[in-house]
């Protein structure tokens, strides 16, 4: 009932222990808290929250809009509605130094169980346009220097996220994936890789947790579960698939009212009300009020 009855510290120390094991842990993207815990229902290992899906909720593009505060704000939404560990997208920290330092402690404060900070000029872009920019090494090391010694829980995960694949290679991403985990990165993102050779290539050059992104329309060959960890992947994100399914059958249900006046035929495509009121635990609520309610004052 109501929110995760597994505190944040134990959340994120069991996902450090999980992260430990080297196998490959799914975090499908949350875009609201219920989804969240609908992943957790489906025996998924965490909860993935996109900068994309958070903008979008907004009607917004996702070009850095997005302020701490609402991002941290959705966060804590989403985080306490699951046992699940969930990390976020932190865009680039939401300013210098100072700020993506800020950006880490308010974060733990929300509930979540780490961030990734990304090299991207700000404002950023979308990972997977053309047209992206990255700061110079000395500004992404500095970033990730802030965020590491602004941490207060060791078990809160700081993730590197580097997008220079797209903008000066391969060779280039591999070498400033060493030197963000030099500067104290507990895991790499390398963004917009294109072949399970590259993912591999990041793999042997640094010992720490790797990220693949999995989100469609992308730079990214749509990889399974199974490819990834055979090169040695510790986590696999879908950051948008759940909002961009959502939204599909949304607009098939609006043209199906427009064109025919009713959902009729819509209903076997539908979670029916027990559903939902089993994942949201309905009857918890109700056996909490009734327990409240139904009691009489002795004298």
């Amino acid at each position: 009932m109501l929110y995760s009855q597994t505190s944040a510290a134990d959340k994120r120390r069991l996902f450090r222990e999980r992260l430990a094991s080297g196998e490959l842990l799914r975090f499908p993207g949350a875009f609201n808290p219920l989804s969240a815990r609908l992943i957790e229902q489906k025996g998924f290992e965490g909860v993935y929250i996109s900068g994309a899906v958070l903008s979008a909720d907004l009607g917004l593009p996702d070009i850095g809009l997005t302020t701490l505060t609402e991002v941290a704000g959705r966060g804590k939404q989403i985080a306490r509605m699951t046992d699940l560990p969930a990390i976020i997208d932190a865009d680039t920290g939401f300013g210098e130094p100072m700020n993506v330092a800020r950006t880490v402690q308010e974060m733990e404060d929300a509930g979540l169980s780490g961030l990734h900070i990304e090299d991207q000029v700000n404002p950023k872009r979308c990972g997977h346009l053309d047209g992206k920019s990255v700061v110079d090494e000395s500004t992404a090391l500095r970033r990730i220097r802030a965020a590491v010694d602004a941490r207060r829980d060791p078990n809160f995960l700081i993730m590197a996220r580097t997008d220079i694949r797209a903008v000066e290679g391969l060779d280039a991403a591999v070498d400033r994936a060493k030197k963000l985990v030099d500067a104290g990165a507990d895991a790499i993102f390398p963004e917009a890789m294109r072949t399970l050779e590259e993912f591999e290539a990041v793999r042997r050059a640094v010992d720490v947790p790797l990220l693949a992104n999995m989100t469609e329309f992308g730079k990214s060959e749509l990889f399974s579960v199974d490819q990834l960890a055979s090169v040695g992947m510790n986590i696999v994100i879908w950051p948008v698939s759940m909002l961009r399914i959502a939204m599909g059958a949304t607009e098939r249900a609006l043209d199906e009212i427009e064109q025919k006046g009713h959902l009729r035929d819509k209903l076997g495509e539908m979670q029916h009300r027990a559903d939902l009121y089993d994942l949201i635990d309905y009857e918890a609520y109700n056996h909490f009020d009734n327990s409240v309610f139904t009691f009489t004052v002795t004298r």
